[in-house]
């Protein structure tokens, strides 16, 4: 074992100790998870942002509900966010992850959130099929750049999410979502690639 591999396995070893649920804890992980980064595919200039964005959504997550903290968990790679775990209502799941989007760098976000009591079969079936259903339009387009975009449904009202590289692609998104079967309403908290990234973003209602 190289002097370099030790020295990242020491830090390691030492977070692993004083690790758990304190900002002491998360803030020397992370030093650890850097220093074994260093030596990884992507270097530390993308590990730093990584650690950046996963600590940016875990704090809007905290300030918004503590239970959004508790029951996800998230992994960041390269710019890409991945949300797991399961909440009480599709609501909170909108929530999480448009709150997600918040963070500065952020490229895509992956939502696994599973609702443990939604609005039914039909009902979630019936959502399941609008979001697909737009996610393909999106994908078929090749004046929109979809990884940029979520698209999370619940009792028949859309939300977008993400980031539009203009004005223009918004709103051929907004257009797909409108016009897409059985959709009853659709709420736009994507913001524009120039703009900056809030806490809290006021939705466009159409």
């Amino acid at each position: 074992m190289n002097n370099s591999l030790r020295r990242c396995s020491g830090v390691l070893g030492v977070a692993l100790l004083l690790s758990g649920c304190t900002p002491v804890g998360m803030a020397v992980g992370g030093a650890a998870s850097l220093g074994v980064a260093a030596a990884q595919e992507g270097g530390v200039r993308t590990a730093v942002t990584d650690s950046a964005i996963q600590l940016k959504i875990t704090d809007l997550w905290l300030k918004h509900d503590f239970d959004l903290y508790r029951k996800l968990s998230l992994t960041v790679k390269e710019g890409r966010v991945l949300v797991t775990g399961a909440v009480p209502n599709p609501d909170m799941r909108v929530e999480a992850i448009r709150l997600a989007w918040q963070a500065d760098g952020v490229r895509q976000v992956l939502n696994e959130i599973m609702v443990e009591n939604g609005a039914g079969i039909t009902g979630t079936v019936s959502d399941g099929w609008i979001s697909s259903n737009i996610k393909t339009r999106l994908l078929l387009d090749k004046y929109i750049e979809s990884i940029n975009y979520n698209i999370d449904t619940a009792n028949g009202t859309v939300y977008l999410m993400g980031v539009a590289q203009d004005q223009k692609e918004l709103d051929r998104v907004i257009d797909y979502a409108r016009n897409t079967n059985r959709v009853a309403n659709v709420v736009s908290y994507v913001r524009l690639r120039y703009q900056n990234p809030v806490g809290t973003l006021n939705p466009a209602v159409n």
